[in-house]
């Protein structure tokens, strides 16, 4: 986001709107769920093979679901030789609870916590 308080005389303003309804478009799909939730517990790089092996599914599918965390910075992608890991963006767990409650209409968060 872009530092800026996230309401404008009360209404959650348009940039942040957006913000937010991509993330929890990112979220739609309890696959992505599931491998954003291995991650963040298990909070190391992963391969795609690794999370293949604990979530279930074909490796195409866990690397489209990666790839849609990853646009929307929910996961970072770390080069390790040939292949790609994935981990956890840990900015996104400290203002990803704040975005839902934002949206619930509590208070907008401080300016000085950590932005996405």
């Amino acid at each position: 986001m872009n530092g800026e308080s996230d309401t404008v005389g009360g209404l959650l303003d348009r940039a942040s709107a957006e913000q937010y309804a991509r993330w929890f478009k990112a979220l739609s799909d309890p696959t992505r769920i599931q491998i954003l939730e291995l991650l963040a517990r298990r909070r190391e790089p992963m391969s795609v093979g690794a999370v293949v092996a604990e979530v279930g599914v074909a490796q195409s599918t866990v690397s489209q679901h990666l790839a849609v965390l990853a646009r929307v910075r929910f996961v970072l992608v770390e080069a390790v030789g040939t292949s790609r890991h994935y981990r956890v963006n840990e900015a996104c767990i400290e203002c990803f609870p704040t975005a839902a409650d934002v949206v619930m209409g509590r208070p907008a968060p401080n300016p000085q916590q950590p932005r996405c």
